[in-house]
């Protein structure tokens, strides 16, 4: 009430009476028509009900006894001042359990004098890539031969997520080979991750091997997705094994679809991370007759009052290179056989 009315060209004075010290309960009471001089910080003395920023303030016409205020503006109650379980009461429910630690939570935690909480523990996912054809990217390469790609897009994909990627190098196309190094990461892991050799061909190991490891074994072989038909889905003995096609696009489009959320679900997290949470508008009219859900690269091209422009780049699942120039990945439903430039169209991230 002592500052009702306050301006600049007609402000308010108060008596001055001291000043808070910062870390210490305050000393001084504040009257009627008093004030005292406190920091960013401090705590309100008692009698004080609200704060005035010390720049619509200036020294008035004082003595030695006497230090007199200018109060420049009004303020209403409590304003400028933070109140005991304004933050967090006491007994409300705050960190519950598969909450995912962020740099918010940390501070909340330090307010508390948290120091220490007991969390779920870094996922081991095993990496393993297949192919006669495949060799390591320090190797020199030769006529039918590739450099392996998805151990290392996969591995990136892992830790983005704060878990451990495991690489067990790569296997030939032999069921004996393959079972072993299967086993091997099935026991020694949390999920298995195993690129190419899904395909529906002579060379098709996987889903075989995937069915001596454990049961039930393979759930879902084929799904209506492009890129990525071949997919696997296996649970064994309640460890998950994710077969990916070989190309580099493919296996990085499941793995950001199915293997994110799947690390999320294993981590413990309540909420997995929701992948369609932007919205944009075509660039350019896209057509499809693929009858399966696809998932294309796409740049955002400028940012619009309401939305942003997108543009898809059109690619071979197996060029890499496709996809280092994308923003993200633009969802076409199964049922579209044409988008319109400026249709309104799902994208996420990458």
């Amino acid at each position: 009430k002592n500052t009702l009315g306050a301006s600049d060209s007609s402000p308010a004075y108060l008596h001055l009476i001291g000043e808070v010290k910062m870390g210490e309960v305050p000393a001084l009471t504040i009257a009627d028509n008093q004030c005292a001089l406190i920091h960013t910080g401090g705590m309100i003395p008692v009698g004080a009900d609200a704060v005035v920023p010390l720049e619509y303030t200036q020294k008035g016409n004082s003595n030695q006894k006497n230090i007199f205020i200018e109060i420049q503006k009004a303020v209403a109650v409590s304003e400028n001042i933070l109140h005991i379980g304004e933050d967090i009461k006491q007994g409300e429910e705050w960190l519950l359990i598969g909450k995912r630690i962020r740099t918010a939570e940390i501070g909340g935690l330090m307010a508390l004098g948290i120091t220490k909480i007991p969390v779920f523990r870094q996922l081991k996912v095993g990496i393993i890539s297949t192919g006669d054809e495949v060799i390591s990217p320090e190797a020199e390469l030769k006529l039918g031969q590739v450099r392996d790609v998805n151990t290392y897009i996969l591995s990136s994909i892992v830790l983005k997520r704060n878990h451990i990627p495991i690489s067990y190098g790569i296997c030939t196309d032999d069921e004996k080979s393959l079972i072993k190094i299967v086993r091997q990461a099935h026991q020694e892991c949390d999920i298995v991750v195993i690129a190419a050799g899904s395909s529906a061909s002579v060379k098709d190991l996987t889903s075989e091997v995937i069915n001596q490891v454990g049961k039930p074994g393979v759930i879902i072989h084929g799904l209506n997705i492009k890129p990525g038909k071949p997919t696997i889905l296996a649970v064994c003995n309640n460890k998950p094994i994710i077969g990916l096609p070989g190309n580099p696009v493919s296996a990085f489009v499941i793995a950001t679809l199915f293997l994110n959320p799947i690390m999320d679900k294993c981590s413990g997290c309540s909420k997995p991370e929701i992948f369609l949470t932007y919205k944009g508008k075509l660039a350019m009219n896209i057509s499809t007759h693929s009858g399966r859900e696809e998932w294309h690269p796409m740049m955002i091209k400028q940012a619009l009052e309401d939305s942003v422009l997108v543009e898809p780049i059109y690619y071979k699942s197996n060029l890499i290179f496709s996809l280092s120039r994308a923003d993200g990945l633009l969802k076409i439903p199964s049922e579209s056989n044409e988008l319109s430039i400026g249709a309104e169209v799902d994208f996420i991230r990458i």
